[in-house]
């Protein structure tokens, strides 16, 4: 009668543990990677919203705003 007093509550705590494993699992709230798929968090909705202000649509302006300016100071030798 003891054997299977102690079985039976080493299978109760054992359960429990489970239990509070995926309620644990559950409550944090993390973002995952599944399969390939980045999923957000459950509290995606309230995070700080992060702002880019635009830039320009062209990357490169002044780098080719300086090759403009280098290409137009060069004078070509007259061809003979």
């Amino acid at each position: 009668m003891k054997n299977s007093s102690s079985h039976s509550q080493r299978r109760l705590s054992t359960m429990l543990c489970g239990l509070v494993v995926l309620v644990s699992l559950a409550a944090t709230g993390c973002q995952m990677d599944i399969a390939g798929q980045t999923l957000p968090s459950p509290y995606y909705l309230s995070d700080d919203v992060q702002y880019y202000a635009p830039g320009p649509e062209f990357k490169l302006a002044r780098e080719a705003a300086a090759l403009k300016e280098q290409s137009a100071k060069q004078i070509s030798k007259p061809q003979p």
